[in-house]
């Protein structure tokens, strides 16, 4: 095998960088599309997050509608 030339090297170095080029390039596709998943589900949870604490308002505001009942009952 003959030695190789200095076009040779730097055309093999080309090739390597455009593959890690190519890897980073996909790698970071796939981390987009993470981020967009994770994006979605936050609005899920953030949509959820806010029925509950509505729930806990309307339940809040029952538990005091029966204590102010009782205390009408008792006195």
């Amino acid at each position: 095998m003959e030695p190789q030339t200095v076009l040779e090297k730097l055309d093999q170095k080309i090739d390597l960088l455009l593959q890690k080029c190519a890897n980073l390039q996909q790698e970071n596709d796939v981390m987009r599309s993470e981020i967009a998943a994770l994006k979605v589900d936050k609005e899920l949870k953030e949509t959820e997050i806010e029925k509950l604490t509505e729930e806990n308002t309307l339940k809040d505001m029952e538990i005091e509608e029966i204590v102010n009942k009782i205390e009408s009952i008792l006195g």
